[in-house]
């Protein structure tokens, strides 16, 4: 891949940044994989000679900035309030630097009915849906959506909750597992076709990722625990990968997005993208797909921490 698209980090000194909390845990349901990319950002950081300490949640770390004991935080608490714009609005107030999105694109990014909405308005491509609210009549949704389709929770991340739906006798089932989740069900087309995901670093796509895994779907045992999935990187055709990149770009700008993020997508049979949701923490562990797609770019992951922290300091992230 070209790296000529990255100039080189503007920060060559770790004590510019101070010192830094890696925000990592916290209490929702990825909590486990959060704590396992927090301690990867923060052996990667202190690698490269920041001063850098993990912190669980978000009490504790009121507790340490009021303290004021960080310069700044590397948030890598996904899902829940770490992505949602709470802790990016208690951030903002306080004046305290933070990596990635702001309160807006974070809220927006998390409720991926709302990302659809954005997205729609602006003629990119994503499956067609239906809000599902609890209670509502699952058969007669679906029976205007159409089988197959997926159904998830609005707010989850890490495929918690999803469910892949083929025949009406097992909508009933679909809706109870993801009725566990906070916020609203989604009810989505099912695309069928290859699942790709693509980085974006500071507004500029990397490499897209076809992603095969060994069995029928890319759910949690195949993120985050199977050895045996495989990583196509660049994922596309020369053609192909322009497009992915032009969509991914903008539907980060789409989203009010900053710093980083990773844009998952399908491609159908017929070679048509469909535009799935935008993860404004990503997984950074070692079976994530952010630093492959990074690495296709000649950015390797103690690079891309430092890169993705950089932004945080004045003349940082594009917007």
């Amino acid at each position: 891949m070209n790296t000529t698209v990255f100039p080189p980090p503007r920060i060559t000194d770790p004590a510019s940044f101070g010192r830094v909390a890696v925000l990592m845990g916290g209490a929702s349901s990825e909590r486990e994989v959060s704590l396992d990319s927090g301690r990867n950002v923060l052996n990667a950081l202190r690698a490269r000679g920041v001063a850098a300490d993990g912190v669980d949640g978000l009490p504790n770390l009121m507790r340490e900035l009021q303290g004021g004991h960080f310069s700044r935080v590397f948030n890598i608490l996904h899902g829940g309030a770490g992505e949602s714009g709470v802790l990016q609005g208690m951030l903002e107030v306080l004046g305290v630097p933070y990596t990635g999105s702001g309160v807006l694109g974070s809220a927006l990014s998390l409720d991926k009915i709302r990302a659809k909405q954005v997205w729609l308005t602006l003629g990119l491509p994503t499956p067609r849906y239906l809000r599902l609210a609890k209670g509502q009549d699952v058969h007669r949704a679906a029976a205007e959506l159409g089988l197959p389709l997926i159904i998830k929770p609005s707010l989850e991340g890490s495929s918690v909750g999803v469910s892949r739906v083929y025949t009406d006798a097992n909508l009933e089932a679909a809706v109870e597992l993801a009725a566990r989740y906070p916020g609203e069900l989604l009810m989505e087309q099912l695309i069928e076709g290859d699942e790709y995901t693509i980085g974006v670093l500071d507004g500029r796509a990397l490499a897209s990722i076809r992603i095969v895994p060994a069995g029928e779907y890319y759910d949690y045992h195949a993120k985050y625990v199977a050895e045996d999935t495989q990583y196509i990187c660049p994922g596309l055709d020369p053609p192909g990968e322009t497009e992915a990149r032009d969509q991914a770009e903008r539907a980060f700008a789409a989203l009010d997005l900053r710093g980083w993020a990773r844009v998952d997508f399908m491609r159908d049979r017929q070679g048509r993208n469909w535009l799935l949701e935008a993860n404004t923490a990503p997984g950074m562990t070692s079976h994530s797909l952010m630093p492959k797609s990074a690495a296709a770019f000649g950015i390797d992951f103690e690079e891309l921490c430092w890169r993705i922290l950089e932004m945080t300091m004045p003349g940082g992230a594009s917007t």
